[in-house]
């Protein structure tokens, strides 16, 4: 899994150092970790390790362990399982002197948090402002349906009986608002059943449509229709563009300085730039091109 990982079309890969690893395992699961980082080829990706939460016996020496010795090849450390805004500053403090003590620029390594429990989606404002280093908050679905004892066993669907609505759409709008509100990305969970793309598909259209930025992916079966639903449609990003490129137009002095103007028939503004400049910026990381002017 380590060798594949390299060459697969996602944008991050985390390697896995928690739930993935037997607590038998991980010391071992640490050094094979190290030594696919410092031989193995990430380039084109983010890079991050998620490490076990606090409450293990494990966290302080997989972030030592890690960071001392290919630290120069870590983006970012994933926190699971983040119950409190100490959680985030103790990592922060953690790399802070292990950074120091080899050398490496403070601050260069992000943080992503976990955000999987009832208590920690109560205390999501004080969590996602414990440190400068954070970059985004993540939905942890499975762990997070066992701490509100929802009852279903299927991670990613909706439990049995719901069947009206998201069941998880309070806690999905709350880490998204809460991202926002702090400049942060917002990354939806895993679904784990792995050979169903469709279910899989399903999933991240809802996360996409709320404004998430991405979605964990377990297999690369995944990774493709990840990409396509993340990424906007070639007519609305048409639309975007063309958005931007008129209300440019219409503000500017050869366009009457114009503060809402028609474009077909919709009434665009200040506000309609905003939106557009979202699906743009969006369709341009895609690498999509215009297929021609409005």
């Amino acid at each position: 899994m380590l060798d594949k990982a390299q060459g697969l079309e996602a944008d991050e890969v985390f390697l896995d150092l928690e739930d993935a690893v037997a607590a038998d395992a991980k010391d071992q699961a640490r050094a094979n970790a190290i030594a696919a980082l410092r031989d193995g080829d990430w380039s084109g990706k983010t890079v991050a390790v998620r490490v076990n939460d606090w409450s293990t016996a494990w966290t302080h020496r997989d972030v030592v362990d890690i960071v001392t010795a290919v630290g120069n090849r870590v983006d970012c450390v994933l926190l699971p399982k983040a119950e409190s805004a100490h959680h985030v500053a103790g990592l922060d403090l953690l790399l802070t002197q292990v950074e120091k003590a080899v050398g490496l620029d403070v601050g260069r390594i992000g943080i992503e948090v976990q955000i999987e429990s009832a208590r920690s989606l109560l205390d999501i404002d004080a969590i996602a402002g414990a440190s400068t280093r954070t970059e985004a908050l993540v939905f942890g679905p499975a762990d997070f349906m066992a701490s509100i004892n929802m009852r279903t066993l299927t991670v990613g669907e909706q439990p049995p009986g719901y069947d009206v609505g998201d069941a998880y759409h309070y806690a999905l709008m709350r880490i998204l608002v809460t991202a926002r509100a702090h400049d942060l990305q917002a990354i939806d969970g895993p679904y784990l059943q792995v050979r169903d793309t469709a279910g899989f598909r399903r999933s991240a259209h809802s996360a996409a449509a709320l404004g998430y930025d991405g979605k964990w992916v377990l297999h690369p079966d995944q990774i493709a229709a990840g990409n396509e639903v993340f990424s906007p449609s070639p007519e609305d990003y048409d639309r975007a563009e063309a958005i931007l490129a008129a209300y440019d137009h219409a503000t500017s002095d050869a366009g009457g300085r114009r503060g809402a103007v028609m474009l077909g028939d919709e009434m665009i503004d200040e506000a309609s730039r905003k939106m557009a400049v979202v699906v743009a910026a969006k369709g341009r990381a895609a690498g999509l091109d215009r297929r021609g002017e409005p």
